[in-house]
Parts: structure tokens; C-alpha cells; sequence
């Protein structure tokens, strides 16, 4: 048996607010000061962790921002 109009209508607007809210959430994790903020948030995390060696891991930052630093200069 088919399934009436009003129930099709009634699944497409269910689908339509689903699709809407995931692109609410992804606007807002895709956002550029979130993704900044997030990855502080990790990268401090990491580093305030008793295993991690915190030297090695500013070496390896002044060296990125080194090399970052130099293509930007060329």
C-alpha cells in the first residue's frame, strides 16, 4: 500500500531540518576562529601533559615557525 501524501510532506520537512541543523554545526565548526581556538586548546592540553617532553616540543615549534617565517621573507 502507498504512503499518503501528508506522510512524504512530513518526512521531507524531517529530512529539511536535519539537513539544516547539520549545516548550522558544520558552519560553526568549520569556522576559522573555532578551528584556531580548538587547536590552542589542544596544543595546550598536550603540552601541560607529564609525558610530553615540553623542550622538544618548543623546538619543534621555533623551527616550524622558522621555516614558516622564511618562505613568507622570500
Amino acid at each position: 500500500m502507498g504512503r499518503d501524501t501528508e506522510d512524504i510532506e512530513r518526512e521531507i520537512e524531517k529530512a529539511r531540518n536535519q539537513l539544516a541543523s547539520t549545516l548550522d554545526e558544520l558552519s560553526v565548526r568549520a569556522n576559522p576562529k573555532n578551528l584556531v581556538a580548538q587547536t590552542k586548546q589542544t596544543l595546550v592540553a598536550k603540552v601541560n601533559q607529564p609525558n610530553v617532553k615540553k623542550y622538544a616540543l618548543i623546538a619543534a615549534g621555533t623551527v616550524m615557525g622558522l621555516l614558516v617565517l622564511r618562505r613568507v621573507l622570500r
